[in-house]
């Protein structure tokens, strides 16, 4: 009897987990100013930096702070070209002819297909169009390349043509 309770909530304890939201944390990075070398952070909602079907009027997915300042705004993301050939690959053809002196002549055909240095796992590349609101308004466009792993570099303008750098 003892055996079927224990059963019984093992089953209940792993159909509420089974039920349960995922806990997720916030992708999380910094921002410099490349002028002062003024730092900050930037955050990005999980899952908002991989491969999806964008939706420009969804929510802010990402939240920058930069001093006394945090800025809120949206990633859109555009995935990588793909290509017909594993990458970094290329195939050649070439053919020749000759004649000679009493010769009967030769002729060559060949192809070959380099398969080329491993490439790391493709990027995508988009944008962050953040600002802040306030007595002081601001705006920084941002523009990010980012990996399937959801790390990534990019840098930002704000409108007053100051540089920021962003690791994450």
């Amino acid at each position: 009897m003892k055996l079927h309770a224990l059963l019984g909530a093992a089953l209940l304890a792993s159909v509420l987990g089974a039920c349960a939201p995922a806990v997720t944390t916030p992708q999380t990075g910094r921002i410099v100013n490349t002028r002062t070398g003024q730092e900050g952070t930037v955050t990005f909602v999980r899952g908002s930096l991989n491969a999806r079907l964008p939706d420009v009027f969804a929510p802010d997915n990402a939240t920058i702070v930069i001093g006394d300042r945090t800025y809120t705004g949206r990633t859109y993301l555009l995935d990588g070209v793909a290509s017909p050939l594993p990458a970094g690959s290329s195939l050649s053809v070439g053919f020749g002819a000759s004649t000679g002196g009493g010769n009967a002549g030769d002729f060559g055909f060949g192809t070959r297909f380099d398969t080329g240095r491993p490439r790391l796992a493709p990027t995508r590349t988009g944008n962050l169009i953040a600002r802040v609101q306030g007595d002081a308004p601001g705006l920084l466009t941002c523009t990010l390349t980012v990996d399937a792993q959801e790390r990534g570099i990019g840098e930002c303008f704000d409108g007053a043509g100051t540089r920021y750098a962003l690791q994450f």
